[in-house]
C-alpha cells in the first residue's frame, strides 16, 4: 500500500476531507480526525481507533499496525507501516476509525450510516 491508496480510501468515506495537522495530512469528518499520513515518517499513518479495535488488529497483523507510543497510543491511535499493510484490512480499519468519529455527537452533526 502507498500513500496515495491510504489517501484515496480515507477520502471514499462519506464526507471525509483532507486537511492538515502538525504540517502532515490528515482526514476528517465533520471537523474531527480519524486517520493521519506521514508519521513519524512518509512511510506510515494512523488510524484513530478504541484500545480494544487496536488490540485486535495488532494481535492479527503486527508486521503493519502497531500502537503509537505515549498516551496516544494507549488511547488506540495506532500506526500503519504502509508497506507492510493490505488495503482491505486497511480499508476496514479507517471505516471503524471513521465510524468511530463520526458517531460521535461533537462531529458537527455528521451521522454514521448504518
Amino acid at each position: 500500500m502507498t500513500p496515495k491508496d491510504f489517501r484515496r480510501l480515507a477520502l471514499s468515506l462519506p464526507n471525509a476531507v483532507e486537511a492538515s495537522h502538525f504540517g502532515h495530512p490528515d482526514f476528517r469528518v465533520g471537523g474531527k480526525i480519524f486517520a493521519t499520513l506521514g508519521y513519524p515518517d512518509e512511510s506510515w499513518a494512523m488510524i484513530k481507533l478504541t484500545p480494544k479495535q487496536q488490540a485486535k488488529l495488532v494481535v492479527t497483523d503486527p508486521q503493519a499496525f502497531t500502537p503509537v507510543a505515549g498516551g496516544w497510543g494507549r488511547g488506540g491511535s495506532t500506526n500503519v507501516l504502509l508497506s507492510a499493510a493490505d488495503q482491505l484490512t486497511v480499508k476496514s480499519a479507517l471505516a471503524t476509525a471513521w465510524e468511530n468519529v463520526a458517531s460521535k455527537p461533537q462531529a458537527k452533526g455528521q451521522k454514521a450510516r448504518a
